[in-house]
């Protein structure tokens, strides 16, 4: 089918990989979102309770089992990857869902309705399945999408595609408890699924390392977290690999790496952020 299941952004030097086919210059608007520090707005979203909770280390692959016990098929983990480190011109998508994927016009046409051109895309092989690779910029611009709300939207575009098309990924990804036929039977819990870490990666700039379960908006709430204690975000990578999201991002302060103290601080800030109970606002 034309559309997405499994969506990752990021470059890969992999040489035993085999091209499938590439596309130049094909022209359709797509959407990634980001903006500069403390101009973004939170927003609060909350996904059905869970029935069942797992330690995100040991999250196998769904599969169905027929009356007689026998296995019937083995559904692959949806991947998502948003990669801004990779090229300086263009955000790179790249979606991954086994060899189910085809050549993905619907998702392109999907992208192109948030304002985007795809300039690139192309397709290879290797042990994990069928990688859907999209090089994307603003059609008002020309430039690399930065705006975190665009970002997201372009994340939540592709694995909206990736539900309508491929409904067997609702049961492996979090947000089919919001828009898929059937949600997970199994939640990440996330004071496990959660880890944040952070190093020096040089004199400038520090490297920042989180994990936790996904949801909606995510990827902004975090930005917002970030610039919410006058951090810097440069750029990044944001993942979907299932029930998880997992983000890297070059951060600075003031044009420096963090100090230690700040490190905590960020840390912190984000542990708490991230595992902090949800209410639902009908509670009031």
């Amino acid at each position: 089918m034309a559309s997405a299941a499994n969506c990752a952004v990021y470059f890969s030097s992999n040489t035993n990989c085999l091209t499938v086919f590439e596309i130049k210059n094909h022209s359709l608007p797509a959407t990634f979102v980001s903006r500069q520090p403390n101009t973004l707005g939170r927003r609060s979203f909350r996904l059905s309770s869970p029935t069942t909770r797992i330690d995100p280390r040991v999250a196998p692959s769904a599969t169905a089992i027929g009356n007689d016990g026998s296995l019937l098929d083995t559904v692959p983990t949806p991947k998502v990857i948003i990669d801004q480190d990779s090229d300086p011109d263009a955000t790179v998508v790249e979606i991954t869902f086994g060899d189910r994927l085809g050549a993905l016009l619907d998702t392109m046409n999907a992208l192109k309705s948030l304002g985007l051109n795809v300039t690139k895309a192309n397709v290879y092989l290797d042990s994990s399945g069928k990688h859907n690779k999209f090089s994307i910029t603003k059609a008002s611009t020309g430039r690399k999408v930065e705006e975190p709300e665009l970002l997201e939207a372009i994340r939540l575009t592709i694995i909206n595609n990736l539900l309508q098309y491929h409904p067997e990924s609702s049961s492996q990804l979090a947000m089919g408890a919001t828009f898929g036929v059937e949600p997970p039977k199994e939640t990440i819990d996330v004071d496990i699924a959660t880890h944040v870490r952070v190093r020096d990666d040089g004199p400038d700039r520090s490297l920042l390392f989180v994990e936790t379960a996904d949801r909606p908006g995510l990827l902004v709430d975090l930005v917002k977290t970030i610039t919410d204690i006058n951090i810097a975000v440069e750029s990044g990578e944001f993942d979907t690999e299932g029930l998880l999201a997992k983000a890297t991002f070059h951060v600075n302060y003031k044009g420096k790496a963090l100090i230690k103290p700040l490190q905590q601080v960020l840390a912190n800030s984000l542990r708490y952020f991230l595992r902090r109970p949800s209410t639902e606002e009908a509670s009031f």
